[in-house]
């Protein structure tokens, strides 16, 4: 069916009285001549947006498309409305002309000026409406209306947009924004339209002239405009929704009208921001028609229209005496009939509120009504303009969301570069955000230490205060010193005492100031660290302020949260700071007392250093058991001299005196294994090693055998008595530290230490790569003094040991090589003779004992067999598997590589003959059949390496 206009169907209407019933008829006899000579589905799709029409309508006055072949089809239409609706919406796109079809889907303009820019704006145009009055509140109407008191699921229309809503200066902004109407729920009739539409249209005005009447078979313009791009012209919200109002007003010959959009507040309560005050259409820009009594009245209306969701017809005020008010109407304006209609999008949502006041009369004195004919176009309208609306809030929402993305992205930038003052790291964060908010101030409060929480008694100790001044397109920050009596902290004061987010505006001599307030938190006590304020939102447009919105609000929270990482890492920064001092504090203090004193190291200095020979250093047999102290560090720089390592890396004799003093104080004497001697054996057995075979000094470098000595002393450094397996058990420091290889890690680090102590500098003659190469190798050696490494790989070398022939050029194999005489080096004391063997035995016998009490003590476990001081009897058989499971594996190994390092394999051998004797003693003295098992198995093994050797 044809659109008619919205006069000629109103005189349609069963029963209706208005003049003008005769026209009609003509109109509609013309209709139904149209209609039988058009073929069928006409060229248009006027007939689908006719009010006449209606998807689920059993009885309709008119039947659409009478040229059909069967009502069979119409029936089947009305049941499958969703396929009607797509199929004539595609077909109208087809009609409107390939232009139309090919054309991308409406793009939202760029403009400077954002939703509630232009909102504020005409709220603030408008003298009589002052800015507190702009809003209404449901639960206020109680008085002239029945009380609404529920919450409103709508859209926050007024607080989702900020700066530049349509607008092109921000660099997140998309290129464009496409409406997607959805297929949800049927569109609702639309008004009928003019049959020429340009395709760069011009806003509709109501003209002096008549408009011409609506076309036939066409869609209605405005609507068909914003299907094919007519927002490109479109300024901004406001536009867009004074264009519909002039257009739908129009259409129903009102004389006012006037328009509010939702905003939903904090609480999720739902309140109504007026867009467009109650006007004379034409005339949206002049002042207010209707006196403040109606203008309460209106309010009242909408208000209910927002709670119900559903029309409300007012046919003749007269009958409402509340109306029928004294006060002075403005142009001697009054009100006689009013029709509001919900704004609703694709979800069923209120978004907003229309008021039409007045429908024009036809000049012979009645009074003429709304319809419900004009009720359904005006509603159509509004369904329209509620689905742009909603695409035009997706569409704020991405760009919102992009531009708050850039901006987290160069606030973490800021966080991330290393700041020297933790002022101008806040300062760069909250420069950030002002070009986004647009706002004129930012300011951060700092409480003082000690604020209380009563209210009277918080300060602030210090504020941080940034101006932006705009330049054109551009804008200049600047940090101002300001002290904390110049800024007003009120809002901020009460922000600390909340700790919520405060965003308000007031009105003061005609300008708008706006201010958001937002807390700052500590994340691990939740406490309130700062404050950070932004006031005075600019407008590019007008001079005055605007409010904050909620995207404001979003990115104000964001810089808080920065800013509190910011004050987290600036007290971190301190922190580490004090632990840095205090740790260089603590190694000045144990470099004084590790450190030898200068008697002792004068002393050995000028001592006469005995040869190799007396010491007996040359020898695998030799014992530190009864050497004096003074002789042994005597014995290690003997050590030196022999490999002629002083010489050729032309190190100072006096730094290695003292070198060697500091290293022999760095062992603890409590400990009654681990401690100065063990080291000295070390060091004495790769020094007879080295010396013995000529095929070591050859494969290794100078450099390698200058690391083996210098590891071999230092590879127990301040050694405490326990295993790794204790001390990570125990979670102590070293543990948390290294997390694996605790101890050997301790060794090292205290190692590298003492050569770095002042005095102690006994590499300070190598060049910065040989010295860098030297560390890194005694590093690795002392790290292989872990038996949880040699176990590991100790099957590598063994099956190199088994080839005839190694070459050694491979750095890795070397490396494999000095890894296993570390380890060799560290267990000599296994090859010693028989009596230091016993002696050495039971003072590991009796550290290993000590750990295993402890451990029953502190863990409330069982202690390893070698650790149970219970089998403390047992001590021949655990050294017997000793030998067989790690010692004896490792000197065969040796032995077949280098024969010269046969008497390490020799005396192991004799040694594990002891312990058998003293195991096979001990089994006369004990009929347990463990025992009895496990020395036929020690036995078994003996007579297996018999035929080897």
């Amino acid at each position: 069916m044809p659109c008619l206009h919205s006069e000629a169907l109103e005189s349609m209407e069963p029963g209706s009285a208005t003049p003008g019933a005769s026209p009609a008829a003509g109109t509609e006899e013309s209709f139904r001549r149209e209609t039988v000579s058009e073929p069928p589905m006409g060229r248009g799709m006027g007939w689908f947006f006719s009010p006449l029409w209606s998807p689920r309508s059993k009885a309709r006055s008119r039947r659409f498309g009478d040229g059909m072949r069967s009502d069979q089809v119409e029936a089947w239409l009305d049941d499958h409305s969703d396929f009607t609706r797509a199929y004539f919406l595609r077909r109208a796109s087809v009609v409107s002309g390939p232009q139309a079809e090919m054309s991308p889907l409406p793009r939202f303009p760029r403009s400077s000026s954002d939703h509630s820019d232009l909102l504020m704006k005409a709220c603030h145009r408008r003298a009589s409406s002052p800015l507190t009055s702009s809003h209404l509140n449901i639960s206020s109407l109680t008085d002239r209306l029945k009380p609404i008191t529920s919450n409103l699921s709508a859209p926050d229309w007024m607080d989702r947009y900020s700066p530049d809503v349509l607008g092109n200066h921000s660099p997140c902004s998309p290129r464009s924004s496409r409406f997607s109407f959805s297929p949800c729920r049927p569109l609702s009739p639309i008004c009928p339209c003019s049959p020429d539409l340009p395709h760069s249209p011009q806003p509709l005005h109501p003209a002096v002239t008549k408009t011409a009447a609506c076309g036939r078979d066409e869609g209605c313009p405005w609507m068909m405009e914003l299907l094919r791009g007519g927002l490109s012209w479109m300024g901004s919200v406001v536009e867009l929704c004074q264009e519909a109002v002039l257009h739908a007003g129009e259409l129903l010959a009102a004389e006012g009208s006037c328009l509010s959009l939702v905003k939903k507040g904090c609480g999720g309560r739902s309140t109504l921001e007026e867009v467009i005050a109650p006007t004379a259409l034409g005339c949206l820009s002049e002042g207010n028609i209707c006196s403040r009594a109606h203008l309460e009245l209106l309010r009242g209306i909408m208000g209910c229209v927002l709670v119900t969701g559903s029309p409300m017809n007012l046919r003749d005020t007269s009958e409402d005496p509340r109306f029928d008010s004294d006060e002075d109407q403005p142009s001697g304006f009054k009100i006689r009939t009013v029709l509001s209609v919900p704004i609703k999008n694709h979800r069923g949502e209120v978004v907003g509120v229309v008021v039409m006041i007045n429908k024009r009369s036809f000049g012979d004195g009645s009074v003429s009504v709304f319809t419900s004919m004009d009720e359904k176009v005006l509603s159509n309208h509004m369904d329209v303009l509620g689905m742009v609306l909603d695409n035009v809030q997706l569409y704020e929402s991405s760009r919102q969301e992009a531009k708050r993305s850039q901006a987290l992205i160069e606030m973490a930038q800021v966080l991330s570069k290393e700041h020297h003052s933790f002022e101008v790291l806040l300062s760069k964060m909250a420069a950030t955000i002002m070009p986004f908010t647009h706002a004129q101030y930012c300011t951060i409060f700092i409480p003082s230490k000690q604020t209380s929480v009563i209210a009277d008694e918080i300060s602030f100790s210090r504020v941080i205060h940034l101006e932006c001044e705009e330049l054109g397109s551009t804008c200049q920050i600047y940090r101002r010193e300001r002290d904390i009596s110049d800024i007003d902290p009120s809002y901020a004061l009460r922000t600390l005492v909340t700790m919520e987010t405060l965003n308000m505006s007031e009105s003061s001599q005609g300008s708008v100031k706006s201010l958001i307030c937002c807390p700052v938190r500590n994340e691990r006590s939740e406490n309130v660290i700062a404050v950070c304020q932004l006031m005075n939102k600019c407008s590019r447009d007008l001079d005055d302020m605007e409010a904050f919105n909620k995207y404001d609000e979003r990115l104000l929270e964001d810089l808080a949260v920065y800013c509190g990482l910011a004050l987290q890492y600036a007290q971190a920064v301190q922190i580490t700071e004090e632990r840095r001092a205090s740790i260089e504090v603590t190694q000045e203090v144990l470099a004084y007392h590790i450190t030898a004193a200068e008697q002792e190291i004068q002393a050995l200095q000028e001592a006469t250093v005995p040869s190799a020979e007396s010491l007996h250093i040359l020898d695998f047999h030799f014992s530190d058991f009864g050497l004096p102290e003074d002789l042994t560090t005597q014995a290690t720089i003997r050590m030196f001299l022999d490999l002629n390592l002083v010489q050729e890396f032309n190190m100072d004799y006096k730094s290695l005196c003292q070198w060697v003093l500091t290293v022999r104080r760095g062992y603890r004497n409590n400990v009654p294994y681990h401690n100065w001697n063990h080291a000295l054996s070390t060091a004495q057995s790769m020094f007879a090693m080295l010396m013995a075979t000529d095929q070591l000094q050859t494969i290794f470098s100078r450099l390698e055998i200058l690391a083996l000595m210098i590891a071999t002393l230092n590879h127990d450094l301040d050694h405490r008595g326990v295993s790794n397996s204790y001390i990570e058990r125990s979670q102590q420091p070293l543990a948390q530290l290294y997390g694996h290889s605790s101890l050997e890690n301790h060794h090292y680090n205290l190692c590298l230490f003492i050569l770095n102590n002042t005095g102690s500098q006994i590499l300070s003659g190598l060049s910065k790569e040989d010295h860098r190469t030297v560390l890194h190798m005694i590093k690795r050696a002392i790290l292989a003094t872990d038996l949880t490494v040699y176990m590991e790989r100790r099957s590598e070398f063994f099956s190199l040991a088994k080839k005839s022939r190694v070459s050694w050029k491979s750095e890795k194999q070397r490396e494999l090589l000095r890894s296993m005489l570390m380890t060799a080096s560290d267990l000599s004391a296994i090859t010693k003779p028989w009596p230091e063997q016993k002696r050495i035995a039971s003072l590991v016998a009796m550290e290993f004992f000590a750990q295993g009490d402890k451990e029953k003590e502190e863990f409330k476990i069982k202690p390893i067999d070698i650790m149970n001081r219970e089998n403390s009897t047992r001590l021949p058989y655990m050294q017997v598997e000793y030998i067989d499971e790690i010692c004896y594996p490792l000197y065969k190994a040796v032995s077949r590589l280098f024969d010269t390092c046969s008497p390490l394999l020799n005396g192991c051998k004799k040694n594990r003959e002891n312990w058998l004797h003293l195991a096979e003693e001990a089994e006369e003295d004990n009929s347990e059949n463990s025992s009895s098992v496990t020395l036929e198995t020690h036995k078994n093994n003996e007579e297996e390496t018999q035929p080897e050797e």
